[in-house]
């Protein structure tokens, strides 16, 4: 570290600070919220980043900086998102999803709460991305099987995995974080269901906030495989190739009896295994060119009306039948770890990559059906894809997409279920008995699903979600940061003064909608580790016991309702349903107004502001 005369003071750890490195730091902290809004590269590489960037100025030295990878927090949300694939791998999450297509009915109010009621329990004990996952497609399929609107619900399911989520301290992400950064900060630890009166509150506000005329501010929107009609879905791809004494050899392409057929539309040319880059208009047709093309029923018939070898009826052209498939119509969202994501349709060479056609993209509240090669995919745009089933299954098999034409069809083991079952409530119980062992009893929990064979450990691995991971360890990095160079203390003192009027109680609603604005403009988790060392010191500042103030910034953290990028399963929801970005704050700025009223009366009731 290069020698700058003017010093600040000492950190705990006794390391010189300087007031450069406050001056970087506070650079370091605006350039990642600029990053993070403007999302100009993936939030795990900004956090991780800012993190590396102090180590290298010397804010942070080897020590502390390795020490972040300690932290309880991260390890315990890796451990969740192991048992929440658990509980989908052995059927549990599947059989609950199933009892809403039992329960739901035709009625729209009664679909409304069977789902929300269902999909807020799950997410108290469950992950509630996986939750909203796996319910998307039902729901979906639920509304096609009834004629109902899909997006009048799917803003919902969002809604009530987010409050959910804040029933218990496992619930969410966010909470976790901020727990662990209590208990590190030498608080006693949040006990599993300490969190619950609020959040049992939160569900019961929201449910009845939608149900009374919330849903009714929910617009009519059109789904990607609304656009097109069943007819036109009804479709098969045929693949033929060029005989050896084909009168098409050497001719252009326009000038071929193909390019007049009607009810066809070449899809694609393959020539020695490799499809060829050439346009249509420029192509010269070759011996053994293998042609797929696209075709109805009708087409079909008269391929079959020529003894299926020739394509032309006087069997003039000398095309040889290969196959004939049907082609379905299904819809996918680009999930948050897709390897996809940042690369055009073009770039991917998709239709060669993967066998299927892409048709529509929804992006940013349009649904585009023209020029669309050129987008670059992100996270939450959802695709509409035509292709042969066996082509589907490979797709969707991956990470890649998520599935929204219907489940996941692959083998559970229901078997294991008790097992899954028994492991999540020695943590859920061990939790509530023993919160200081809440990371411990998680990992314990994901052990012994594993030792059991609830759960593959390649599964496991790539079950975690690990960009926000490595995202919360980068975050966590820049709050010690920000700690070490004395600047939460200045920030914590600046606010005391600035507010020494006011009462606790006012702070703590002005530090919850703080969090909740921040929180609906990049990620919830970043807020959660940011803001909650600066909630600590805010009630040092004011003498009074920090706990309130934590609960503040857990359930602003969590309460995303107004813009659709603030949470994961808003960003999900957001293209499944065909939205508009309006459509969230239409319907979620009420309710988060007021879920921040009652936040901010009963928090204070139900942790008092004891003085320290």
């Amino acid at each position: 570290m290069l020698p700058f005369p003017r010093q600040k003071g000492n950190d705990q750890f006794g390391m010189e600070v300087h007031l450069w490195q406050q001056i970087f730091t506070v650079i370091i902290v605006i350039a990642v919220f600029v990053v993070l809004v403007k999302e100009w590269i993936p939030p795990d590489l900004a956090a991780m980043g800012a993190f590396l960037s102090l180590v290298l100025i010397g804010v942070l030295g080897p020590s502390e900086a390795l020490g972040v990878f300690g932290s309880s927090a991260p390890i315990t949300v890796a451990a969740m998102f192991v048992m929440s694939a658990v509980l989908e791998r052995t059927g549990l999450i599947e059989l609950l999803a199933s009892r809403f297509e039992t329960l739901a009915g035709a009625n729209p109010i009664r679909v409304l709460v069977v789902l929300l009621l269902l999909v807020a329990f799950l997410s108290a004990f469950v992950n509630n991305t996986p939750v909203v996952v796996v319910f998307l497609p039902i729901v979906l399929a639920h509304c096609r099987k009834f004629d109902l609107t899909a997006s009048r619900f799917l803003i919902p399911l969002s809604y009530a995995a987010i409050v959910g989520g804040t029933c218990t301290v496992i619930g969410t992400s966010t909470n976790l974080i901020a727990s662990g950064i209590a208990a590190d900060s030498g608080l006693e630890p949040f006990g599993m269901f300490e969190v619950s009166k609020l959040g049992i509150i939160f569900v019961a506000g929201t449910i009845t906030y939608i149900l009374l005329g919330g849903w009714r501010l929910i617009p009519d929107r059109v789904t990607l495989s609304t656009l097109f009609d069943s007819e036109t879905s009804q479709e098969f791809l045929t693949q033929v190739y060029v005989s050896a004494d084909s009168p098409l050899i050497g001719k252009p392409f326009p000038e071929t009896p193909l390019a007049k057929q009607r009810n066809l539309r070449i899809i694609e040319v393959v020539r020695d295994g490799r499809p060829l880059p050439v346009p249509l208009n420029e192509l010269i047709l070759e011996e053994r060119d293998q042609i797929l093309m696209k075709t109805r029923a009708s087409g079909v018939a008269e391929l079959q009306e020529t003894t299926g070898v020739d394509l032309h009826p006087e069997g003039e052209l000398g095309l040889d039948h290969l196959s004939t498939e049907s082609a379905v119509l299904m819809e996918g969202i680009v999930g948050p770890t897709s390897r996809l994501a940042g690369h055009s349709l073009k770039e991917l060479n998709f239709r060669q990559r993967f066998g299927v056609v892409i048709l529509a993209v929804h992006r940013r509240g349009t649904n585009l059906r023209d020029r669309f090669e050129q987008v670059k995919l992100a996270f939450g745009d959802t695709l509409l894809v035509e292709g042969p089933m066996d082509r589907m299954n490979e797709l969707f098999s991956e990470k890649d997409f998520v599935n929204l034409s219907k489940p996941k069809e692959r083998p559970v083991r229901r078997g294991k279920a008790p097992i899954a079952i028994g492991a999540l409530l020695l943590f859920m119980i061990g939790g509530a008995i023993f919160p200081s062992y809440i990371p411990v009893l998680a990992l314990t929990a994901a052990l012994i699903t594993l030792i059991t064979r609830c759960i593959d450990p390649e599964e496991a691995y790539e079950a975690v979600e690990w960009r926000v991971i490595f995202m919360i360890f980068g975050m966590l990095g820049l709050g010690i940061g920000l700690q070490e160079t004395g600047l939460v203390s200045l920030l914590a003192e600046f606010s005391t003064r600035w507010f020494k009027e006011l009462e606790p109680y006012v702070v703590l609603s002005i530090l919850y909608l703080l969090s909740a604005i921040l929180t609906e403009m990049i990620s919830n988790n970043a807020v959660a580790a940011l803001l909650t060392p600066i909630a600590i010191g805010i009630a040092s500042e004011l003498g009074v016991d920090p706990r309130p103030f934590i609960v503040a910034v857990m359930f602003a953290s969590s309460a995303s309702f107004v813009t659709p990028i603030g949470y994961q399963t808003n960003t999900y929801v957001y293209g499944a349903g065909g939205y508009k970005f309006t459509d969230f704050s239409r319907v979620g700025l009420p309710l988060a107004i007021a879920l921040w009223l009652v936040a901010s009366f009963l928090i204070p009731v139900l942790w008092p502001f004891d003085s320290l």
